[in-house]
């Protein structure tokens, strides 16, 4: 099972991830959609919108240097392991407070709020929902559960993701490694397969031209 958890799924993942998205983008672009709601209900996310996306540049960011930068690069520039752990709880937490709090004001809107949401909620949109919480409540356990610092996920989980890059997967890595935080691994498998197949396809446009284009004008009934 580990086996196939660490060595296998990884692929599975990133192959469904990557070509999903692709044959998505190529064959049903008119669906390449957020399905944004606010025009059935605006109100009620002005909170837990702006919380969920910083939450989740806070939590990226920290997650592509704890995860892809070595841990001898930080040490080289100074960085010692202590320093880096209370610089990654400083900002960990902070983030994950954010993102899951933005999250739970969503889910409560999309699932407790207006009927309107209800009915333009789909069985993609649920499992979505399920995994991202699933996601979101593993990572932030994990987090308070390494407060003390006792479990150095950079020489575990970060040296195995980037062997899984390198197409070298070592699953020894990740022998002894916390139940949470092996959940919270096989949680973002599974956010990857549902990727392609939901509205989080959305963060992959940038929309440059939003920066440049006209002002759109409004006049009150």
């Amino acid at each position: 099972m580990k086996a196939f958890l660490y060595g296998v799924l990884p692929y599975i993942a990133l192959t469904i991830f990557i070509g999903g998205t692709i044959v998505r983008y190529v064959y049903f672009e008119r669906n390449w959609t957020t399905k944004s709601s606010e025009f059935l209900s605006k109100r009620d996310s002005q909170w837990g919108n702006p919380l969920f996306h910083l939450g989740l540049f806070m939590a990226f960011g920290g997650h592509f240097v704890g995860v892809l930068v070595p841990k001898f690069v930080t040490e080289m520039g100074g960085t010692d392991e202590h320093t880096y752990h209370l610089m990654s709880l400083a900002g960990g937490i902070p983030a994950g407070i954010l993102f899951l709090g933005g999250f739970l004001l969503l889910l409560k809107r999309r699932f407790a709020g207006s009927a309107r949401l209800k009915v333009n909620t789909s069985v993609m949109d649920r499992w979505l929902y399920l995994v991202l919480l699933l996601a979101l409540m593993s990572g932030m356990l994990a987090t308070l559960s390494n407060i003390p610092g006792t479990f150095d996920y950079r020489e575990t989980i970060s040296p195995w993701f980037r062997s899984v890059l390198m197409l070298q997967p070592d699953i020894s890595l990740m022998e002894g490694v916390p139940a949470v935080f092996q959940l919270h691994m096989v949680s973002w498998m599974l956010l990857a397969m549902l990727f392609p197949f939901t509205r989080l396809v959305h963060c992959l446009s940038v929309p440059v031209e939003y920066l440049f284009r006209r002002d759109i004008i409004y006049r009150r009934k």
